[in-house]
């Protein structure tokens, strides 16, 4: 025998072809159940952040509701001192519309800021795998 482990000992370390197509079809799926395994992984990362991210923002609307109601009736009782109840109540409805503009600019921002929820990094790599095998099948 001319090569150690060879099957074919005239041909030393040459595969066949079927061989060589089993090997590679083995090598595609394993890297496919890596490349999917990558992207469960990806997905379920920006899942948790965007449901973090949501039940903050739910938090946040309640205690701000709470909050806004307080002042509210607090800022109409001090301007109904000097305006009628009418014209103290329509004041701090103006308020309050201007600071849920502001805080919905700031939400869009947030969620822009936040990127696409597909897995990105994944489709890169898929990407390069494809080219890779390409590249290997013109040789």
């Amino acid at each position: 025998m001319s090569a150690v482990g060879s099957r074919y000992p005239d041909r030393g370390s040459e595969q066949t072809v079927g061989e060589l197509v089993t090997r590679a079809s083995q090598q595609i799926s394993e890297l496919a159940r890596q490349e999917m395994l990558l992207a469960r992984t990806e997905m379920m990362q920006k899942g948790k952040r965007y449901g973090v991210g949501g039940g903050l923002i739910g938090g946040a609307g309640v205690v701000g509701v709470l909050a806004a109601q307080a002042l509210v009736v607090a800022g109409i009782a001090a301007l109904s001192l000097v305006l009628p109840v009418w014209a103290a109540a329509l004041i701090a409805a103006g308020v309050l519309a201007v600071v849920a503009a502001g805080l919905a600019a700031a939400s869009k921002k947030q969620i822009a800021r936040a990127g696409s929820p597909a897995p990105e990094r994944t489709i890169d790599s898929l990407k390069a795998d494809v080219a890779k095998i390409k590249e290997k099948a013109h040789r």
